[in-house]
């Protein structure tokens, strides 16, 4: 039994999806961007220049705080943090410390087992981000491109509710999906417009029951991961580390780590600093803020959230849960499947079938999710450049449910409207791919097959049932594919009197 649970929260920050800073006029470019080419005093801090506030990036925080399920108070301001670094021109960051735009939500995380976590939130709150330092070791120097200084971030902070790193990278999946559904944020942490510090401490089994702020060991805070995957590796590497630690008697003092994806390690940065260590005051040159109007707005114009969708998915049209969290969480993919889904019932109506909605679900899901996806991959696609539309595709479908086209040349069927673009039962005629049913012809094939193939018509009378597959192979070859399977498998074992 393990002698620790891990106890981790995360803080995260994200880059907000607006045109310009959050403090000037200067636009919101990507890090891509000519170093020093979208700059101006405000966000270099020059003497005497003064900030404005981005009313977009109040929208948008106070619009993320509520999808967070947080509370956005009537009123908030902005502070300063102090500290010195060569990417923070000013010498301090704006900031919120005592009154943020969001506290005290929570996110509903599924969990793979089927049960349900409530991560609670503590925080979200407005400032601006840091200059990027760039180190160049063939000069022995460090350049800085101010490009990113002061673009708009909003820092989320979770309770301590994550108990191992597969949650963590669960709930970060999540917040990202919430995010890009409500147009705050791209969300994109590869690209460093979500980045992670994650906190870990680990609890002794044997003090589970005590409050938890005394039976806590010192955290660890692991700082700026920028994957899923590596904020699973620091976890699962700290949760290691620390474990020796303690079990050969020592003892962890409170600091700040990073991850060293090369190495698979953390490496200690510096002694864990406190709020007091930055010496936090209101912002002399920036207003308080006044949420209340942008708040009630903000309520009435109310998103559907991943969650609620995937949920939906799954009661209004079958879907597996599965099938669900790939159509939410990738870009594009529920608009189309509910398209399909609405245009496969208009099908099915008017031919007058009533096949349970689950199993029409199961079929669609699987060839979109499955085949689609594969198709598109292959030709490094995404759903956006798909010349299939959602009416052509519920055909598809339906033609399959009807059995007017196997399985496998309803591949080769698919392949074509990739190419093509047209209607499948066009394209089914065109090129000769629908299913035959004559059970005539599936007969005189299987007694040729046999009559050519004793000796293994005899294996499978002698209880070596598998070449049973053997034979249909041999009939669909012979059809090109275009025999019932099923036929096919019933004929082989009629002739060949297997049960």
């Amino acid at each position: 039994m393990p002698r620790f649970i891990p106890i981790i929260g995360l803080e995260i920050h994200v880059r907000l999806k607006t045109r310009s800073k959050i403090f000037c006029r200067c636009p919101n470019v990507p890090d891509d961007t000519p170093p020093n080419t979208a700059v101006c005093p405000v966000c270099t801090g020059q003497p005497g220049a003064l900030p404005v506030v981005n009313a977009e990036a109040i929208r948008l925080g106070v619009r993320a705080g509520l999808s967070l399920g947080c509370s956005v108070p009537d009123a908030s301001h902005f502070d300063r943090k102090n500290y010195f670094y060569p990417d923070l021109p000013k010498g301090y960051q704006i900031s919120q410390y005592d009154f943020p735009i969001c506290v005290n939500g929570k996110i509903d995380l599924d969990l793979p087992d089927g049960s349900v976590r409530h991560i609670g939130i503590t925080r979200a709150h407005l400032e601006e981000d840091a200059a990027k330092n760039i180190h160049d070791a063939k000069n022995r120097s460090t350049l800085v491109d101010f490009n990113r200084s002061g673009t708009p971030l909003l820092e989320i902070v979770t309770e301590p509710d994550l108990r191992s790193p597969a949650e963590a990278k669960t709930f970060l999946q999540e917040l990202q999906a919430i995010l890009r559904a409500i147009g705050a944020s791209d969300a994109d942490m590869e690209k460093g417009y979500m980045r992670c510090d994650a906190n870990i401490s680990l609890l002794p089994v044997d003090a589970n029951n005590l409050p938890l702020q005394e039976a806590l060991n010192p955290k660890v805070e692991v700082k700026n991961i920028n994957s899923f995957r590596f904020v699973e590796r620091a976890l699962g590497y700290e949760i290691e580390r620390q474990t020796k630690i303690y079990e050969d008697g020592g003892t962890i003092e409170p600091s700040t780590r990073g991850w060293d994806e090369a190495t698979g390690t953390t490496l200690e940065q510096r002694s864990k600093e406190t709020s007091a260590d930055y010496r936090y005051f209101p912002e002399p040159d920036l207003p308080p803020l006044n949420l209340k109007d942008v708040r009630e707005k903000e309520m009435e114009e109310r998103h559907e959230l991943p969650r609620e969708k995937r949920l939906r998915l799954m009661d209004e049209y079958g879907f597996s849960a599965e099938d669900a969290r790939y159509f939410v969480m990738n870009d594009g993919w529920a608009d189309y499947a509910e398209r399909v889904m609405g245009e496969l019932a208009a099908w099915m109506e008017a031919s007058g079938e009533k096949a349970p909605k689950v199993k029409i679900a199961k079929l669609a899901g699987g060839w979109l999710t499955n085949k689609l996806v594969a198709l598109l991959a292959q030709k490094n696609q995404t759903i956006k450049d798909l010349q299939i539309d959602p009416e052509n595709f519920a055909e598809f479908i339906h033609l399959i449910e009807a059995g007017t086209v196997n399985s496998a040349n309803a591949q080769k069927l698919l392949a074509l409207m990739m190419e093509q673009g047209t209607d499948p039962s066009h394209l089914l005629e065109e090129h000769n791919l629908g299913q035959s049913d004559d059970p005539r012809i599936i007969e005189e094939i299987v007694t040729r097959m046999i009559a050519e193939n004793p000796d293994k018509a005899a294996q499978i009378k002698a209880g070596k049932t598998a070449l049973v597959q053997w034979f249909i192979g041999q009939v669909m070859k012979s059809t090109e594919g275009r025999a019932n399977p099923e036929q096919a498998d019933a004929e082989v074992r009629k002739q060949l009197r297997v049960e």
